[in-house]
């Protein structure tokens, strides 16, 4: 590697014309004439730009950042988030997405309110809100903040954060859901372009793939493992990084959360036409995450052999020890720092702008569907609620405004994730006990007729009472509530409060009355709502049945999970 990083004029000016193209993009293609295009995009968008939306959304600056980094720290085992969601999805799409649909809300605790009443809808908004900035946006943000410190090490992160915060505000703020739906095409686009470029050229430097196996054979001792081991989806239950247990239990219910749950992604799919665009859009988003493995995953693996020894000193990168910070010698010190080095040690001049075009094209997607859909939460959920007397148009200055408040909210807090290690960990920890309680709000109310709004509200009181109670507890005893602090692995916690909560939610529902008939009829799957269904899609063509899609989808997952088994 170089001793000296920077970018080449030619670089430069290709970041420079793609973030001004896409704001400008953007904000051509914003709708906001009414609350439903501000928020919803007029509910008329067509299923390839729901499912590349979706992706996008999903495949952010700081996924991508912590997909790479996680398979150098702990290999290919990280890819069980994305196949998975694969298999979460068409669940998604046969059993959860009819009724969001039909419902014709506009936000996911507007449609736990149908179901059971305002106090479960304020209080799921509420950390909603708060998941979405301190995960999602301050992420992001954090991650455009890794790759532009390194070509500017002297400007201090918070004002690289509030430039990337202004850049991805400036379009979703004056156009809306359609403004961050239309980009998000473009940014998938090139993100995938990008990331099969430091696909092929880290296979390059290393020598193909059989080279990249005789070299982690090859590094067996030093490694601890042999190459089968550090390509294997499915691990020990001893392993630190996925136990299978958690694999079976637990991260299935972070996927139902972040793709079924969670309003930034869900939004995306409340905009499309019909029941079938919709379906089409989640199961298109469910293809694309198959590939990851190839062009996000193994290129940490790579890095592995390309870069483990490498002095990285020179970055001038500071990660946080006892006594404060200090800088970073090598990628086993900082492994978040795994993809900005692929990209910077290996991809030619030209190749290499594009490429951090794509990287901040990721990171504004991402934040830009966060903040929408958070303004989103606050307008329909609260600002109406209280004034139910405004008008569309104030509805949207309200969105705005609140649009503004969040990302100064949100980049305010991007610079605290320096103090955890591993950003993956930051997000999956978070993500792990924000997660567990309202997926079992969604799946008791949706599949058990009895459940009421006592049993759903005091589910998710109780539920977050613990977590809170858990957290304070690691923190005085242990300094931390990561895996390295307590020695509990958060998978397993997990499945623990989703039972917890599934208990809390049937005990308090079963002791009280049972809830009104129009709540059971209109929001509880049945069997013959599937009956329903089936008939309306005989005679239909094969590539138009989502049942065959699904099927079809879920053989492709199969294979690729079995062969790296």
């Amino acid at each position: 590697m170089e001793e000296t990083i920077g970018l080449a004029p030619i670089d430069i000016g290709i970041i420079v014309v793609y973030l001004v193209g896409i704001v400008w993009y953007g904000i051509r293609k914003g709708k906001q004439e009414s609350s439903e295009d501000y928020f919803l995009a007029g509910r008329n968008m067509l299923w390839p730009v729901v499912g590349i939306s979706l992706f996008a959304a999903n495949i952010g600056s700081n996924t991508l950042i912590g997909l790479t980094s996680d398979a150098f720290n702990t290999d290919v085992a990280v890819y069980n988030y994305e196949w998975m969601a694969a298999v979460v999805l068409v669940i998604f799409a046969i059993f959860f997405l009819p009724f969001y649909l039909k419902s014709k809300v506009y936000t996911m605790p507007e449609f736990l309110e149908r179901r059971y009443d305002t106090r479960t809808r304020y209080l799921f908004s509420g950390i909603t809100i708060i998941g979405n900035v301190i995960i999602d946006t301050a992420s992001g943000l954090y991650a455009g903040n890794l790759i532009l410190k390194i070509i500017f090490p002297e400007v201090p992160s918070w004002i690289i954060i509030s430039l990337l915060a202004f850049a991805a505000a400036a379009y979703t703020i004056p156009g809306g859901l359609s403004s961050v739906v239309h980009t998000e095409v473009i940014q998938a686009i090139l993100l995938v372009f990008g990331s099969v470029l430091v696909t092929y050229f880290a296979f390059a430097e290393v020598g193909g793939w059989q080279a990249m196996i005789d070299g982690l054979n090859a590094r067996s001792e030093q490694l601890g493992k042999s190459a089968d081991e550090v390509l294997s989806l499915v691990r020990p239950a001893s392993d630190k990084a996925m136990p299978w247990p958690g694999l079976i239990f637990g991260v299935p219910l972070l996927g139902f959360y972040f793709w079924a749950n969670n309003q930034f992604m869900v939004q995306r799919v409340l905009s499309a036409k019909d029941l079938n665009h919709g379906r089409w859009g989640a199961l298109f988003a469910g293809l694309l995450k198959l590939p990851v493995l190839f062009i996000m995953v193994i290129p940490g693996v790579l890095a592995i052999l390309i870069f483990s020894e490498t002095d990285i000193s020179f970055l001038n990168y500071s990660i946080p020890i006892d006594e404060g910070f200090k800088v970073c010698e090598n990628l086993k010190e900082c492994p978040n720092m795994t993809y900005p080095v692929l990209i910077y040690s290996l991809l030619p001049t030209g190749i290499l702008g594009l490429v951090i075009a794509g990287l901040l094209a990721a990171m504004s997607s991402s934040i830009s569907a966060t903040l929408n859909s958070a303004s989103t939460l606050i307008t329909m959920d609260f600002t109406q609620k209280i004034n139910p007397n405004l008008t569309s148009k104030q509805l949207v200055r309200a969105g705005q405004i609140a649009t503004v408040v969040l990302v100064i909210l949100a980049a305010a807090w991007a610079p605290m994730i320096e103090s955890f290690r591993s950003l993956w960990t930051y997000l999956q920890q978070i993500l792990g006990f924000i997660s567990p309680p309202i997926v079992a709000a969604f799946v008791m109310g949706l599949f058990n007729k009895r459940v009421n709004a006592n049993g759903g509200f005091w589910s998710l009181v109780i539920s977050y009472s613990l977590v809170l109670i858990y957290v304070l507890y690691c923190f005085a005893q242990f300094g931390g509530i990561t895996t390295e602090d307590t020695g509990i692995h958060f998978l397993y916690i997990v499945p623990v409060l989703f039972v917890i909560a599934c208990v809390v939610n049937a005990i308090v529902s079963y002791a009280s009355a049972p809830p009104p008939a129009i709540k059971i009829d209109e929001m509880t799957w049945s069997k013959r709502i599937y009956a329903e269904e089936t008939a309306e899609l005989k005679g239909l063509d094969w590539y138009k049945n989502y049942r065959i899609l699904a099927l079809l989808l879920m053989i492709a997952t199969t294979i690729i999970v079995v062969w790296f088994a």
